[in-house]
């Protein structure tokens, strides 16, 4: 090939260039992903902006082991804005009941046919595969400590839920969450990766292996 041909090859701006080593790598990244690793806690990573925050490890396998106890074999969950327990359940058993992560970010659409988009400012904006009351618990916690998050965010719990509902979200959030889904605050203390400046709590409306009713 000639210099004159050399000159006139294209050639990728420094922006173009990166964009395209990031498409590769995350193609990359796709490809490796086991069928295990893909529901490890942090395999996406925290989002601020959309006030993200994994729970630990210890946490996630409290509340997934609980929701499976709740449910029984053949059961279905609902993780509305909790994609750590979601990946939890999927980790510990993917066959004896059914589980859909509600949530906003499209980065869990990896999911598949599992990953419903979710807004909770449009609480009941859901497809119509998502029939009422068609899930044995929802697991919900809201992404922000306001009253208008939890209120909207309680409507999607009540109209997912055939009874049971299991809340994570902050001590200060107590009574407001008793009025809008009559459930109370239980003794075990969720942890997060990081430590957060609000203490959280779990409630619930039924009889649960998270000592409820302190």
């Amino acid at each position: 090939m000639s210099d004159l041909e050399d000159d006139e090859t294209p050639q990728l701006s420094a922006h173009a260039l990166a964009a395209l080593q990031e498409f590769y790598a995350e193609q990359k990244q796709q490809i490796d992903l086991g069928e295990d690793d893909k529901y490890n806690i942090g395999i996406i990573e925290e989002n601020w902006q959309l006030s993200q925050f994994w729970y630990s490890q210890e946490t996630a396998l409290r509340l997934a082991q609980e929701a499976i106890a709740a449910v029984g074999e053949g059961g279905r969950i609902a993780c509305v804005s909790a994609p750590s327990v979601y990946q939890k359940l999927r980790e510990l058993c993917r066959e004896n009941f059914t589980v859909y992560i509600f949530e906003y970010d499209k980065r869990f659409a990896m999911y598949g046919a599992e990953f419903i988009f979710y807004d909770y400012n449009n609480p009941l904006d859901l497809p119509e595969r998502i029939a009422a009351h068609s899930f044995d618990i929802v697991i919900a916690d809201p992404p922000y400590l306001s009253e208008e998050c939890l209120r909207k965010t309680s409507e999607t719990i009540k109209y997912l839920t055939r009874g049971k509902i299991l809340l994570c979200t902050g001590a200060i959030m107590e009574e407001q969450a008793a009025e809008l889904l009559g459930v109370k605050m239980c003794t075990f203390v969720p942890k997060h990766t990081r430590n957060l400046a609000n203490e959280f709590r779990c409630y619930v409306n039924y009889d649960s292996g998270l000592d409820c009713g302190i």
